[in-house]
């Protein structure tokens, strides 16, 4: 036999997508090719081949070799190819005489021919169920995260004589289950409590709204006032993910290579804080392969952004299009690739340079110009795109000497979970799981108020000179609190609330 033909799987953003891996060797002076637009890593996988071969106890064919990686018009990066490049070669030099048509194989290999973990196995064996395969062979280090998936056979291989026993039948291994891990269900370190939090009733309550409608929020206080604190407490607020959001968040960290090992499945909403260092790329995504960034990383989770200001103004705006969208796009020559960043943007900052405009005993040394520039770094058109503007003051000495508790996470979860399930219930079937994310074409018929209400919003609008987008936050954010009384009608108690949540719409804040 001098062709063979082997199955394996490739990406594209998130998903997976089949690729056939074809060998032909052929007389001629000794060389192996490899083409169908390979990446680096993909050239270098001849060598790791060749060495394999050799020190698992077969013989290297010494013949003219083309390898082709089909579809042809599609970039293949990683060290993906490296298993299924073998087997072809051993199919096609007559070493290997079994039926692989129902099967697809993925993994890097060492010299010696150990298989390696990669990177993206759990989309690649969702798109190799929909593809009509039996099974997928794949390292013994992705078992956990190929379990996860219904439907096809995951067989965990760690070495290739390993998996030349398993194909000949002389050493059958068995697929893998999700209850071979232990370890399968990946949860975050408990999120600390808020009834540690001392006073700060009013910013406790604004990430209470912000959690049950998955609001974006920006917290303004000055220096040890609690910002952060409270931003790193909001995770022991929010709902549990569903299956299909767990499924869609592990894909993504599946890619970048960042599930733990031996995790199969998230299950807790990831909560990312990078630093304002960050880059563009680092932020949304990109590289010259690339990968997706912090935003989508805080896919249905929590993106934190601390001393927001000092963010580069590049990186700050590049989230302008994915908080609007819920997904960013990167595109390159070779091709574009969207991911999915569906996140709560939590910001929090100094109300200017010295961080005590507005303290009521610490004197601010900032000139009005001064206090202007700062909140100028943050454009109109972003803080447009963030619901709630919270002032969160100093904690006074009484609430910090006091030995009263505030109320826990766990009852102020069981609100949230409330308010979500009317969300849910009222957006059955349209694909919107929060009021936050809202079409503007069913905001008038999921946001009704009442006369009073209506009035109030109409004055608010021309008084503050609220912008469309504005507009429709303050709605949302009204719905929220709404659905918090258990009310289907927005009132002009909702509405209120929810214009207080617009601290830097108000002059004050302009000064």
């Amino acid at each position: 036999m001098v062709f063979a033909r082997v199955k394996s799987l490739g990406l594209l953003g998130i998903d997976g997508f089949p690729i056939e891996v074809e060998a032909d060797i052929s007389q001629g002076l000794p060389g192996f090719d490899v083409v169908g637009l390979p990446g680096a890593a993909v050239r270098e996988s001849r060598d790791r081949v060749r060495s394999s071969i050799k020190n698992c106890g077969f013989t290297y064919p010494v013949s003219r070799i083309t390898v082709n990686l089909a579809p042809a018009d599609v970039r293949k990066e990683g060290s993906v190819y490296d298993l299924p490049l073998l087997l072809a070669l051993l199919r096609a030099s007559g070493q290997l005489n079994v039926d692989l048509d129902s099967s697809a194989f993925v993994g890097e290999l060492s010299l010696d021919g150990e298989v390696r973990p990669i990177r993206g196995v759990l989309p690649m064996v969702i798109a190799a169920r929909y593809a009509g395969l039996k099974q997928v062979i794949v390292p013994s280090g992705n078992a956990a995260e190929g379990a996860v998936v219904d439907g096809i056979d995951v067989i965990p291989v760690s070495s290739v004589s390993g998996l030349i026993g398993h194909l000949t039948g002389t050493s059958p291994i068995a697929p893998a289950k999700p209850e071979d891990f232990p370890n399968l269900f990946v949860s975050n370190p408990a999120a600390p409590d808020f009834s540690d939090v001392c006073g700060q009733a009013a910013a406790r309550r604004a990430l209470e709204v912000a959690a049950a409608g998955s609001h974006n929020i920006l917290l303004i206080g000055p220096p040890g006032s609690g910002k952060s604190m409270l931003a790193r407490r909001l995770p022991s607020i929010l709902p549990d993910m569903t299956q299909a959001e767990a499924l869609d968040t592990t894909k993504i960290h599946s890619i970048a290579g960042t599930l733990p090992g031996g995790a199969g499945l998230l299950k807790s909403r990831p909560f990312r804080s990078p630093h304002h260092g960050v880059s563009v790329a680092g932020l949304t995504g990109g590289g010259s392969i690339p990968r997706p960034g912090e935003a989508s990383l805080a896919h249905n989770g929590v993106l934190f952004l601390d001393e927001f200001p000092e963010f580069s103004r590049v990186a700050m705006e590049s989230l302008r299009q994915p908080l609007e969208d819920n997904f960013v796009t990167i595109s390159r020559v070779s091709a574009s690739l969207t991911y999915p960043c569906s996140f709560m943007l939590v910001a929090a900052m100094n109300p200017c340079p010295c961080g005590y405009f507005g303290h009521p005993t610490r004197l601010c040394k900032c000139s009005p110009a001064v206090r202007s520039s700062y909140l100028s770094r943050i454009s109109g058109p972003l803080l447009d795109r963030i619901d709630l503007h919270v002032e969160v003051p100093p904690v006074e000495y009484e609430q910090l000497s006091s030995n009263l508790k505030s109320e826990s996470s766990a009852a102020i979860r069981e609100r949230v979970n409330a308010a979500r399930a009317i969300q849910l219930d009222r957006f059955k079937g349209a694909n919107i799981t929060s009021n936050a994310r809202i079409p503007s074409g069913m905001l008038r018929k999921a946001c009704p108020l009442t006369d009073a209400a209506s009035a109030m919003l109409k004055n608010v609008f021309d008084r503050l000179g609220l912008s469309a987008r504005a507009y429709d936050r303050l709605l949302k954010v009204a719905r929220t609190i709404a659905d918090l009384d258990k009310s289907e009608i927005i009132d002009t108690a909702h509405l209120a609330e929810s214009v207080q949540y617009r601290s830097l719409d108000r002059k004050y804040w302009r000064l």
